[in-house]
């Protein structure tokens, strides 16, 4: 997996470099430097969507004893993308160190496990979601070409892969890799893996809350549409103004990519060939399809360092929520209960 991730990098900064030179590097740079200010504008913008998608997380892991705040959420979701973006990790890793912390937190192992694991689930769903609406977006604007049945494969693949994770979860694959953890543990004397037991029912129990599920989604396709907007608002500052319906494609097709491209890490140069493509459908030249690219990356990169420093921070210092009130339980604990009660009343 080292040599795949290593040759996947190489491969992918062989690429970045190419289309620098192809594209002319002078060229980019005077685009970033006319957009100035406007990339911290863009970089601002983009807390708004993690506030969303900290929103959706918060909404999909259900009361759980305590329960953390939006405001965790939302460091959490932070240190989530700065370890998926930056690091050689798949753009997974960032789910484990969530669930670690989550743990630091008071969370129990399996209902960190399952909120995470059903919040990764939605967010794969309703990014299919998003890129059939990009898809949609582009036959209305430019009508079919080669780009589109590319698509249309692509999204076939898509669509069986997240059907295939929902399903596995619905169908107990959980459930055998909770069994097959707790005879390891028992063999080789591992502690603390009796926490995992019970994690399909988790996973369960919060897909059968509708309510949650809704807003969870609602939440999380507001964070992708929003991503077309920061598309918009980078290519106003390169100077290349396009509509919404423009954004939307290029934001669609280009989350696309780098899912498709999770072998390199943080896609690096799959984004950026990704945006000369379906930028060109729009007129926009190669160099500032590579300059929106490299925006993006640098808001990844500016918001990421920071994150992973934070992450080695709560690793040491978050401490489990422990606030009291004056009726002795937690405030978590109350809000846990304010939660199911509202739960069991929409339920009936």
């Amino acid at each position: 997996m080292k040599l795949l991730t290593l040759f996947g990098g190489a491969l992918g900064a062989a690429l970045t470099v190419w289309l620098l030179s192809r594209f002319g590097l002078d060229h980019v740079l005077s685009l970033l430097e006319q957009a100035g200010w406007g990339i911290v504008v863009v970089m601002a913008f983009h807390l708004i969507q993690v506030l969303f998608s900290a929103l959706g997380w918060r909404a999909i892991s259900g009361a759980t004893v305590p329960r953390p705040s939006l405001g965790d959420f939302m460091l959490l979701r932070w240190v989530r993308e700065g370890v998926n973006n930056l690091l050689p990790v798949a753009q997974v890793g960032g789910e484990f160190v969530s669930v670690a912390l989550l743990r630091r937190r008071g969370v129990s192992l399996v209902q960190a496990t399952a909120g995470t694991v059903c919040d990764l689930t939605m967010e794969m769903l309703t990014q299919i979601v998003f890129t059939i609406a990009g898809l949609l977006m582009l036959l209305h604007l430019l009508g079919r070409s080669q780009v589109t049945d590319e698509v249309v494969g692509g999204l076939g693949v898509a669509v069986l892969v997240g059907l295939a994770f929902l399903g596995g979860q619905w169908l107990g694959l959980a459930k055998v890799l909770e069994s097959g953890l707790m005879k390891l543990a028992g063999q080789f004397g591992w502690n603390g893996m009796g926490e995992i037991q019970g994690l399909h029912d988790a996973l369960l129990a919060l897909y059968k809350k509708p309510r949650n599920v809704v807003w969870a989604a609602f939440n999380q396709m507001v964070s992708w549409l929003l991503g077309a907007v920061e598309v918009c608002l980078a290519l106003h500052y390169l100077g290349h103004d396009r509509g919404l319906g423009a954004g939307l494609v290029i934001e669609a097709l280009g989350q696309a990519v780098k899912a498709a491209g999770f072998v390199v890490p943080g896609a690096l140069g799959v984004s950026e060939g990704g945006f000369v493509v379906v930028g060109g459908l729009f007129g926009i030249p190669p160099a500032a399809s590579i300059a929106l690219a490299l925006i993006k990356r640098l808001r990844e990169i500016v918001l990421g360092l920071p994150a992973l420093a934070v992450w080695q921070w709560m690793s040491h210092s978050w401490n489990p929520i422990a606030a009291e009130t004056p009726g002795g339980k937690t405030i978590a604990y109350r809000e846990a209960e304010l939660d199911a009660a509202l739960d069991d009343g929409s339920a009936s």
